[in-house]
């Protein structure tokens, strides 16, 4: 009797998302803090005005380690995805400094191929004293995207789970698909939580 053949299974339409630490974070961040809460403090709106903006046009080294970082994030997640050749992108970057209230509303981000954030400074919200126990301040949470999938919950499915939600660590870099919907929790501590965030915006129509 002939053996039965092994399945086959294939991940259609998967969402990948990315994280991984900068080397020399622990140095280049407090540098990188001193000089966006400067450009907060003068600029009106920095953070809001994030379109009339490219962070990474500014001169400062740290900002040119950070630059080049980034680069090589989306060349990796590239790879990752299966890509054989190295697509032709520009980086377009703006500082987020989130203060004792600021959050951000769910959103994604039209017009682009990847988004990410690269995390400068995240205060400790673990002595926040909390009202309700669905507080999760200082995260940022993704949203499947499929309007479908989760008619049917199924309990350890990765499939079928409707959020992800992640708390950073300072020096840590996330990266994922611009069309992925995602909110940050309010921080609720008295010291800024800084991040730079960013869209790889591809230079030509890639079919």
């Amino acid at each position: 009797m002939t053996a039965p053949a092994a399945p086959r299974f294939q991940r259609l339409w998967p969402t990948l998302f990315m994280s991984l630490t900068l080397p020399g974070s622990e140095t280049a961040n407090p540098v990188l803090a001193e000089m966006l809460l400067a450009l907060d403090a003068g600029t009106e709106d920095l953070t809001g005005n994030y379109l009339d903006q490219n962070l990474f046009q500014h001169p400062s080294p740290a900002i040119g380690w950070l630059h080049q970082c980034c680069q090589r994030a989306v060349l990796d997640y590239a790879a990752e995805a299966g890509m054989d050749y190295q697509p032709e992108f520009e980086l377009q970057a703006w500082v987020n400094v989130n203060r004792r209230g600021d959050y951000h509303n769910l959103h994604n981000h039209p017009h682009s191929w990847l988004s990410g954030t690269y995390y400068v400074t995240v205060p400790d919200q673990s002595q926040v004293s909390r009202h309700r126990t669905d507080l999760n301040p200082g995260e940022i949470s993704f949203f499947d995207p499929r309007a479908q999938a989760n008619m049917t919950a199924v309990r350890g499915d990765g499939q079928f789970d409707p959020e992800f939600r992640q708390l950073p660590k300072p020096g840590e870099l996330f990266l994922w698909p611009s069309f992925l919907h995602h909110l940050v929790h309010p921080n609720l501590v008295d010291d800024p939580r800084i991040s730079v965030s960013f869209n790889a915006v591809l230079r030509r129509k890639v079919l």
